[in-house]
Formats: C-alpha cells, sequence, structure tokens
C-alpha cells in the first residue's frame, strides 16, 4: 500500500504549498478525528455541498443514510465527489488584524462511490460508522434489524486523491508591527465533552456505559 498520494493539478495545495501534506500517516489520522465532512457533488447541472457523518475503512471513506438520499444515489451510480474535513486548533491572533489566522488541519480527497450490499457486509460498513462516532457503542448498544439495514443506504467512496494543508505555530507579523503594544498569540481551540445527561427514560440502575466514560477522539 502506497503511502503517498500523487500530487497532481487535482489535489496539490496552491496557496501557501508549504503548508501541504500528502502522506497518508498526516491525512488519515484527521480524516479519523473528526465527527462530519463535508460531500461536494455535482448533478444536473446543480452543485451540491452536504454535511454527514463518515467513517474511514484503510483507503475508502464510507457514507450512509436513508434510502433515496439523492448523494448516496449519485454514489451509487459511480459519481464522482469531493470531500472536505476541517479541525480547527487555535485563533492566531497578531498585532496586525491583516495577519490574523487560525491553527488548522484539513483534509480535501476526491473519488467515486460504490453501493454496499448484501447483510454482512452492510452490518461490517455500520459496525465501523458506529465506532468512528463511539468506540466501543457497537458491542453495547442493539444492533440493526433487517427491516432497518433495507431502508439504509451505505456507499464506500474509494479515496482516489487526496491532500491535506496544515498550519501550526504564531502569528507573522511585518517586521516593524513587533514592537507594537498589542498582546499577540495563540488562542488554542479544545474539544470540549460535558457530563453524560441520561435519557429520562432510561432504567433505573443503569451506569453510564463504558464507551461514553471512555470517549476520546483518535487520531490527535
Amino acid at each position: 500500500m502506497t503511502k503517498e498520494f500523487p500530487k497532481t493539478p487535482r489535489n496539490q495545495v496552491r496557496r501557501i504549498p508549504h503548508r501541504g501534506r500528502y502522506d497518508k500517516a498526516t491525512i488519515y489520522p484527521i480524516i479519523d478525528e473528526a465527527l462530519i465532512c463535508h460531500v461536494g457533488f455535482a448533478l444536473d447541472g446543480q452543485s451540491y455541498l452536504i454535511p454527514t457523518l463518515h467513517a474511514r475503512q484503510e483507503d475508502r471513506i464510507l457514507l450512509h443514510g436513508a434510502k433515496g438520499n439523492r448523494m448516496l444515489k449519485h454514489l451509487q451510480s459511480g459519481g464522482e465527489v469531493c470531500i472536505a474535513i476541517t479541525l480547527v486548533d487555535g485563533l492566531v491572533l497578531a498585532r496586525s488584524v491583516f495577519h490574523h489566522s487560525i491553527n488548522y488541519r484539513s483534509v480535501v480527497l476526491f473519488g467515486r462511490g460504490e453501493s454496499i450490499e448484501g447483510k454482512e457486509e452492510k452490518l461490517a460498513a455500520m459496525e465501523i460508522v458506529t465506532e468512528q462516532i463511539l468506540r466501543g457503542r457497537w458491542q453495547e448498544a442493539r444492533q440493526p434489524n433487517q427491516k432497518e439495514l433495507d431502508v439504509t443506504s451505505i456507499v464506500a467512496v474509494t479515496i482516489e486523491s487526496a491532500s491535506a494543508k496544515v498550519r501550526t505555530g504564531p502569528p507573522i507579523d511585518e517586521e516593524e508591527d513587533y514592537t507594537l503594544p498589542v498582546w499577540a498569540g495563540v488562542l488554542p481551540i479544545r474539544p470540549a465533552v460535558g457530563n453524560p445527561e441520561k435519557d429520562l427514560r432510561l432504567r433505573e440502575g443503569l451506569p453510564v456505559s463504558p464507551s461514553v466514560m471512555n470517549y476520546s477522539r483518535r487520531g490527535r
């Protein structure tokens, strides 16, 4: 398995190219950490951008939803998509407004879809999606029955091309601005998890599930 995606006109980072990354060791942890991706596609002359849950299975992105979903139908027919993911790590506060920025990790990938069919194949895909949301949850909760599988479409997008773009570090000001009496630096942004809030219809005496107590995002 190749460790990098070839740099091509389609995936090449052009704006501030030194921030571009093409290796899977950088790209895949960003995909795995994110809860939401945005799927872009064109259909009948109209462009669409849909936010949705996702999961990665090796070199494929798994997406699921209700049968009849316009995006999934496009992918089931072999249609092309562009998928974008962004994680924000901090506000970069410079001495000048012009040089304010953010520290971030982002991925843009391209691929074509194919339908996942068959009960065992769909269950395996649903397990991966569930574990992407919360590791350990698949074994704790009731798994999908046949009726639920029948009304769900699952597609796999093979990653044909991808790149990451990453900014880290402090602000970069104009040399003459470094003497200005303005605070400058980075304000880190980290996801915060609150205390679990139980369902009002929860059976009495049930403890919080281990998957909930041990929640963390992969890739960090």
